[in-house]
């Protein structure tokens, strides 16, 4: 294992900023890993860090198939991680939504264009990230529908499920879009949690990331855990849920969870009386896909995310 800094910029108050990676093997560049790039994805951070944990005793063992390198970036973004802001911790603006970057522009294009200088070269990319509202997800792997997609390959990590996402405008400017425009087959794994650390399925990205690894012939490696044979979605056939009204947000139901058509999956709190004010129902029999995890909503706010039963 080599530890290496990806990019450096100087600062003039505390000390300089380093995204810091961890390079595994020599030769063609085969495999790239990114965690966090916002302050709050832990979790991110965590499996990053079990990653190098991992990799590290599978080199010592032998195991990592030569003429081949694997990099692996805990974190992007350790400023605003280290002030626990979700976004850069000066203008608020989001590093995810800077590439590839700008080497002569705003502090977050500099360090996007820096890092994706050293990692557009890699034949596969995987990020892990979160979703921009606050909530957990079923794990999962989503891609690009940018024509480069490649959802068979996608089904090699073994999570439940692939999701495939029609990028809109802002989406143009991410990791995943970018590295397929740039010829990196690209996926970005979503886990149970953001901010905590949810030990289980951090366990199930590790061990999907290995396993992937090990089909591309990357790794000699026999795969732990459970093996899904991933289902399909696209991302707009999704039933989303929003609240009817703003208040405390109570859900009856986890990530994963079969539910039928008609079942109360949240109810909304009056914050004032404590009251209940309206109850969210499935509207149809399927698979809770996403749970807002903040004890509070909005009005008109998705609270949860259904994927329809494929019967």
């Amino acid at each position: 294992m080599e530890r290496q800094i990806v990019y450096e910029s100087r600062s003039l108050y505390r000390d300089d900023f380093r995204v810091t990676g961890f390079a595994f093997g020599q030769g063609e560049p085969a495999m790239c890993i990114v965690g966090s790039m916002r302050g709050n994805e832990y979790q991110q951070l965590y499996i990053c860090s079990q990653l190098v944990r991992r990799l590290g005793e599978l080199e010592a063992q032998g195991r990592l198939v030569p003429d081949r390198q694997i990099l692996v970036i805990p974190c992007v973004n350790p400023y605003s991680m280290n002030l626990q802001k979700r976004f850069w911790c000066i203008d608020n603006t989001d590093i995810n939504r800077m590439f590839p970057g700008y080497a002569l522009g705003e502090t977050t294009q500099r360090v996007a264009a820096g890092v994706f200088d050293q990692i557009q070269r890699y034949q596969y990319g995987v990020q892990f990230s979160s979703f921009y509202m606050p909530g957990a997800f079923v794990p999962h792997v989503r891609i690009m529908k940018t024509g480069y997609e490649d959802r068979e390959m996608a089904v090699r990590f073994g999570l439940p499920y692939v999701v495939l996402h029609a990028p809109r405008p802002f989406d143009t400017t991410t990791l995943n879009y970018n590295w397929q425009i740039w010829d990196t087959k690209a996926f970005t794994l979503y886990t149970a949690s953001n901010s905590r650390v949810d030990r289980p399925s951090a366990h199930q990205a590790v061990e999907a990331v290995l396993g992937f690894m090990a089909d591309q012939d990357l790794l000699r490696y026999h795969r732990h855990g459970s093996f899904y044979l991933s289902r399909v979605v696209e991302s707009e056939d999704m039933i989303a849920l929003r609240a009817d009204r703003a208040g405390f947000f109570e859900s009856f139901v986890v990530p994963g969870q079969e539910v039928e058509a008609g079942e109360d999956l949240a109810r909304i709190l009056d914050p004032y009386l404590g009251t209940e004010q309206s109850r969210v129902t499935a509207p149809a029999a399927g698979t809770v896909a996403f749970v807002r995890d903040e004890a509070m909503t909005y009005e008109s706010t998705t609270v949860v995310k259904l994927i329809p039963s494929d019967d």
